[in-house]
C-alpha cells in the first residue's frame, strides 16, 4: 500500500471503549503471566534439578499450543473473539490453579506438570488468533499502528511490573504463590474481556463450511504472501533457538552463577526493553517498517551470546533490554503489516498459520538444549543459539517481498 494517510491528530486509540477494554484485559492477563516462566522453571527445578525434566515440562505446553493452533484460528474467525476470550482466559486462569495448588501442596511430580502444560498450551491456543485478530474490530484501519504500540506498551509495562513482582514472590514465598498470582491475573482479565462491545462481524455461511475447508482458504491468504511466509520460516529456526536458550538454559546459568531473584531482574530487563520498543514505534514510523523489524532480530542474539561468554548480571541486563527493543519494533511492525494486508475474515486464521510455523520448532529447540549443553557444554550451545538466531534474520531480510513491504504511514518520521 502506497502513499501517507494522515489522521486528525487528537485521535487516539484510546477514544474507543472496546479498545480500552481490550488493553486492560490484556494488560491483566499478562501481569498475571509475567512470573509464570520463572515460577515453573523454579518449581521443576525445586522438584528434580533436572534441565532435562524443564525441558520437558515447557516443550509439552508448546506441543499443545501447536498442535491446537490451527484450530484455534478456525474457532476466532467463525465466533465472536472477544467471547473467544472470556472462555480461554477463565480455563487458562483454571489450569494454573491447579498449577499452584500442586506446588504449593507438595504434590507436584513431573507427569502432573506435563498434563497440565498440555491443557494451558492447548487453550493458550485458541486464544492467541482471537486476541491477535481483535484489535482491527476494535479502532479504525488508520489508528491499527498506535492501537498495536499502544497495547504492546501495556503489555510490556504488566511485564516488568508482572517480573519483578513475581521474581520477589518465587524468591521469597516460593513458586507455588507465583503461579497463584498468574491465575488470578486469567480469571479477571476474562471478567474484562466480557465487558467489551465490538461490532458484528459480516455474516459467513459457516454451517456449509467445513473445518478443512476454512483452513484451506486460510493456507491460500497465508502462502499466496511470499513476505509472510518468509518471516515465519525465519521465525520457525529463531523461536527454537531463543526460546531454547533463554527458558531452559537461562535459568540453569542464573542458578550457577548470580541467582534466581537476578533471573528475575534479567527477564524484566527485557521488558523494559520491548517497552522501550514500543514507545520507539509510536514515533518512528517508517514505510518499510517490517523489512527494518526483520533484519533487527539479528540484534536479538546477543542477549544469548551474553549468557555464553560474560553471565554477569549488569551485562545480562543491557543485553537483555536491547533484545528487547528489537524484537518489540518487529512485532509491532509485523501486526501492523498482516492487519493491514489480510482481509478482516481470515485474519485469525492467518496468524494461526503464523503461530504454528513460528512456535513449531519451539518445542525441538526447548527439549534438545538441556541434553545438548550437557554433551557439548552450556556455553557452547548458547553460542550455536545465537549463530542460527544471525543466519535466519540475515537470510529472511535478504528477500525483496519483506524489504520492500509497505504500510501505511500516519504521522511521524517516514524515511
Amino acid at each position: 500500500m502506497t502513499g501517507t494517510v494522515l489522521a486528525t491528530p487528537r485521535r487516539s486509540p484510546l477514544q474507543y471503549a472496546s479498545f480500552r477494554w481490550l488493553l486492560a484485559a490484556r494488560t491483566t492477563s499478562i501481569l498475571g503471566n509475567a512470573v509464570a516462566p520463572i515460577a515453573l522453571a523454579f518449581a521443576v527445578l525445586d522438584l528434580t534439578g533436572s534441565a532435562t525434566d524443564l525441558g520437558l515440562v515447557v516443550a509439552s505446553r508448546s506441543i499443545a499450543n501447536v498442535a491446537v493452533l490451527l484450530l484455534g484460528g478456525v474457532i476466532a474467525d467463525r465466533l465472536p473473539r472477544h467471547v473467544v476470550l472470556v472462555g480461554t482466559s477463565l480455563a487458562a486462569a483454571a489450569t494454573q490453579a491447579a498449577v499452584a495448588a500442586l506446588v504449593l501442596t507438595g504434590s507436584a511430580t513431573i507427569p502432573g506438570l506435563v498434563l497440565l502444560s498440555v491443557a494451558n498450551g492447548a487453550v493458550a491456543a485458541v486464544s492467541l488468533p482471537a486476541a491477535a485478530a481483535l484489535v482491527p474490530d476494535t479502532v479504525p484501519a488508520d489508528l491499527l499502528r498506535p492501537a498495536n504500540a499502544l497495547l504492546r506498551l501495556g503489555l510490556n509495562a504488566s511485564g516488568i511490573l508482572g517480573a519483578s513482582v513475581g521474581a520477589g514472590v518465587v524468591g521469597v514465598l516460593g513458586p507455588g504463590w507465583g503461579l497463584t498470582l498468574d491465575a488470578a491475573g486469567f480469571a479477571l482479565a476474562g471478567v474484562l474481556f466480557a465487558m467489551m462491545s465490538v461490532p458484528r462481524a459480516p455474516a459467513r455461511d459457516t454451517a456449509a463450511a467445513s473445518v478443512v475447508s476454512d483452513l484451506r482458504e486460510g493456507w491460500r491468504e497465508f502462502s499466496g504472501r511470499r513476505w509472510v511466509w518468509v518471516v515465519v520460516a525465519q521465525f520457525t529456526l529463531l523461536n527454537a533457538a531463543f526460546v531454547g536458550a533463554t527458558t531452559v538454559l537461562g535459568p540453569i546459568v542464573a542458578d550457577a552463577t548470580f541467582g534466581r531473584t537476578g533471573w528475575g531482574l534479567v527477564v524484566a530487563a527485557q521488558t523494559v526493553g520491548l517497552a522501550l520498543g514500543a514507545v520507539i514505534a509510536l514515533r518512528w514510523r517508517p514505510r518499510h517498517a517490517l523489512g527494518i523489524g526483520v533484519a533487527l532480530m539479528a540484534v536479538t542474539a546477543v542477549p544469548v551470546a551474553a549468557l555464553a561468554v560474560a553471565p554477569a548480571l549488569p551485562t545480562l541486563i543491557l543485553a537483555f533490554a536491547v533484545g528487547g527493543v528489537a524484537l518489540e519494533i518487529f512485532a509491532i511492525a509485523w501486526d501492523q503489516s498482516l492487519q493491514t494486508h489480510v482481509p478482516r475474515d481470515a485474519l485469525s486464521r492467518v496468524y494461526s498459520y503464523d503461530m504454528v510455523g513460528s512456535f513449531v520448532a519451539v518445542p525441538v529447540g526447548e527439549a534438545l538444549v538441556g541434553p545438548l549443553a550437557h554433551i557439548f557444554g552450556t556455553g557452547t550451545v548458547l553460542g550455536g543459539c545465537a549463530v542460527i538466531i544471525v543466519g535466519a534474520s540475515l537470510a529472511a531480510v535478504g528477500v525483496r517481498d519483506v524489504r520492500r513491504l509497505q504500510v501505511p504511514v500516519i504521522g511521524g518520521t517516514s524515511p
